[in-house]
């Protein structure tokens, strides 16, 4: 266990970590959230009119492409080999509601590229809690599975700093990295009770290239992971291109008429005229009686429309996603249609899949290490099936396993889309049921019906005389 000293120490250092980690994450947040900055191409001194279209030009595309992602991926099940077993992990899930709070977990993992679970001593089961990279920084010595400290800002509550044997509770003071300890609490889980969960494993993740500072801008000192941050520059085109829609529409949507030598005698006047869409004009000095009448054309809106969906169809062919959820454009596709345009996402969504159950597995074991259960290193959770097969095609298949290749009916049930864990055991204390009711109706049926008489058998001849 740290001493005060060494605690508070360890906590200014991982500080300096989060701070300069923060704004990072802050501005992945934003563009996330869509109220990224106003495309910087509009003078500070722009009328007012032009900064309300600006403020409104954001299209956020990087939601879309998270949210797709977050949608495939929920946790039904988790399968071991006992089912004992079974029953005590997910009665820690549930207690936990992980059924619900697992998407935040896993909606921050693909936005910022990493968040965490803390898994710690509880009554009557441990206690899961998500932590967004936001609040909690993590840092790793040689092993990648758990780190040696991790700090989490929790608000006007304070800070607290993690290691294999305790928990500090400490409190900022006078300074932004000044801390005094106020309480230790040991926690007796052997390692950090901090685990990671990655939107994608990249071996070169701390070793990477310099970023171009032009090229960037003001976006990032270091690459950017996550699904937000690589789509940051083909976001703000897409804003800086509605941003051009909006003027175009609103100074140029319409054929606009103009005259010369004529001007309104009052605000009415004039305010009829703009409603009208008429520009007026004094006439030259040379020309003072002379009234000339014109029109200006309006501009095409085509282009915009045409140059922002082809960003947007960048920015899908770049995520894996389907691209009918950013732009709309789905017509008339059949369930095999659908299937093949979201191949690309699906080949996405099964990696995910890997990579969070993996960490799923290393929080459950965790848990199942201060909860007093063994969770053997083979289990494995089970992912709701969200693909765009049609539900029929799934069915038909599933029975041809069961039929054609004599796998048990039962082993297939949570391979049914929408199928939970507890439907599955409802499933099968009612098949336990019936067989066992069956059992008895053949039971009674013997005892109840008169045994069938035998045909007596017949005599034996007997041998012939011997001459």
């Amino acid at each position: 266990m740290l001493s005060e000293t060494d605690a508070v120490d360890q906590a200014r250092l991982l500080k300096q970590f989060h701070t300069s980690e923060r704004l990072q994450l802050d501005t992945i947040r934003r563009y996330w959230m869509g109220v990224q900055p106003l495309p910087a191409v509009i003078p500070s001194a722009a009328p007012r009119e032009v900064r309300t279209m600006a403020r409104i030009a954001r299209v956020n595309a990087c939601r879309i492409v998270v949210e797709s992602l977050a949608q495939s991926l929920f946790v039904d099940n988790f399968r071991t080999a006992n089912s004992d077993e079974d029953d005590a992990v997910w009665e820690v899930w549930q207690a936990n509601k992980m059924d619900a709070r697992q998407s935040g977990l896993h909606r921050a993992a693909h936005a910022f590229g990493a968040s965490y679970a803390i898994v710690l001593p509880g009554d009557p089961v441990p206690v899961i809690r998500a932590a967004s990279p936001r609040h909690l920084t993590a840092v790793y010595g040689d092993d990648p599975d758990w780190p040696e400290y991790a700090l989490e800002y929790m608000g006007t509550r304070g800070w607290r700093l993690y290691d294999d044997t305790a928990i500090y509770f400490l409190k900022g003071t006078g300074g932004a990295r000044e801390f005094t300890l106020e309480d230790t609490k040991e926690h007796n889980a052997g390692v950090t009770p901090i685990v990671r969960f990655l939107d994608e494993y990249d071996l070169d993740a701390d070793d990477d290239v310099t970023v171009d500072a032009r090229a960037f801008m003001n976006y990032q000192r270091k690459p950017f992971r996550g699904q937000v941050g690589p789509l940051m520059p083909l976001q703000d085109q897409i804003d800086l291109t509605t941003f051009s829609l909006l003027v175009a529409q609103w100074f140029n949507g319409f054929k606009q008429r103009w005259i010369i030598g004529w001007t309104a005698k009052d605000e009415a006047q004039q305010a009829k005229a703009i409603g009208s869409q008429l520009m007026t004009f004094d006439a030259p000095a040379e020309g003072e009686d002379s009234i000339k009448l014109g029109e200006f054309s309006q501009t095409d809106m085509a282009d915009f429309i045409e140059a922002r969906e082809a960003t947007l169809r960048h920015a899908a062919t770049l995520s894996q996603t389907p691209v009918h959820e950013l732009t709309g454009t789905l017509v008339n596709l059949s369930a095999d249609a659908i299937a093949a345009a979201e191949n690309g996402h699906e080949r996405k969504v099964d990696e995910r899949k890997t990579l969070l159950g993996e960490a799923h597995e290393q929080m459950l074991r965790l848990a199942g290490d201060l909860g007093g259960f063994d969770v053997p290193d083979d289990a494995e959770v089970v992912w709701r099936d969200t693909s765009a097969h049609a539900f029929a095609a799934i069915v038909d298949g599933l029975g041809k396993l069961a039929t054609m290749l004599n796998i048990p009916p039962q082993e297939l049930w949570e391979r049914i889309p929408g199928v939970t864990k507890q439907d599955i055991d409802r499933w099968k204390v009612a098949a336990q049921s019936a067989d066992s009711l069956g059992m008895l109706k053949q039971i009674i049926d013997r005892q109840a019906t008169p045994p069938v008489p035998q045909p007596a058998p017949a005599p034996v001849p007997a041998p012939a005389p011997m001459a």
